[in-house]
Order: structure tokens, then C-alpha cells, then sequence
């Protein structure tokens, strides 16, 4: 279901970012370049082997069904960075199922930001953190360089 990406896997994690993009677009006021591609500086770190950070796939009938980049793995603090599921598979499990594998890999300390205009998923990490974590919190934090957006939403909570 989850699995540790490899570079080998890079391909499909560019690819699942193009669309990851593409649904944060609404929210995100970022728009492609002119090859028709988003911007991947985000992504790009998580494409090199680093002990303070992971990308994993997850797989449904050996099809990609999206991914996780996680940071933070060597300290207290651990962050989801970017959390995506295909459309096709939302509402099935697989998201939850992804992110409890991920959270409990690493237990500890989370923090895991969304936005409050994105409803299903703030819906999705406030349920999640409910019924999985411990010591929940959110805070309100600004957008760096784009102050006209509503400000992101970081949860924090412990996972074991």
C-alpha cells in the first residue's frame, strides 16, 4: 500500500505532482509556466536520498494513487510537507489508510498544515488527528509571500 519512494519512482512522483498542483491551484493562486508545467522547488528535495526526509508512494491494484513528503525525521518535529491522493481514490480509504501508515512510521510530534478554503481537506487532517493523535492544536500562519491568500492552518499533534 505505502512504500518508501525510490529514485527509480521519481518519474511517477513528478508526474503526481503536476496534478497535486494542478488541485492546489484553486486555492493556491499558482498558475503553470509556459510549458504548461507548475513549479516542482518543492518537490525537488524530496528526490535525493536525505535521512531528515522521505517521499512515499502509495499503490491500489499496483496503480499509483498518490504520495506523502515528510520532513523533519531527525528532530522533534515532524511535518507532513504535502500529502496528495488522485481523485479517482479519494473517498476510499486509501488516503487515511496512507496517512496512519506514515504517522505511526515515525511516531512522534506532527505538524501538518492545509488550508481552512480547502474543506475536505481540513476535514480529512482535523478527523484524522481526532482519532488517531494526541495533544491536538492549530494555529494560523501567513502564507510567506503571498499575504492577499487566506493564511494556512497548521495542525499539530502527537502520533504513535
Amino acid at each position: 500500500m505505502i512504500e518508501p519512494a525510490t529514485p527509480a519512482d521519481n518519474p511517477v512522483l513528478e508526474r503526481l505532482w503536476q496534478l497535486y498542483a494542478h488541485d492546489l491551484s484553486e486555492f493556491r493562486d499558482s498558475h503553470p509556466n509556459e510549458e504548461g508545467l507548475f513549479k516542482r522547488a518543492k518537490l525537488e528535495p524530496f528526490l535525493v536520498p536525505d535521512d531528515d526526509r522521505a517521499a512515499y508512494l502509495f499503490r491500489r491494484g499496483g496503480r499509483p494513487a498518490g504520495f506523502a513528503l515528510v520532513s523533519g525525521l531527525a528532530a522533534e518535529l515532524r511535518w507532513v510537507d504535502q500529502f496528495f491522493v488522485v481523485r479517482s481514490m479519494r473517498r476510499s480509504g486509501v488516503g487515511r489508510e496512507a496517512a496512519a501508515a506514515v504517522l505511526r512510521r515515525h511516531p512522534g510530534r506532527w505538524r501538518i498544515g492545509f488550508q481552512n478554503e480547502n474543506p475536505k481537506a481540513a476535514r480529512f487532517w482535523r478527523r484524522l488527528a481526532a482519532e488517531l493523535g494526541s495533544d491536538v492544536s492549530e494555529e494560523l500562519q501567513p502564507v510567506p509571500g503571498k499575504p492577499h491568500i487566506p493564511h494556512d492552518v497548521l495542525l499539530t499533534a502527537t502520533f504513535t
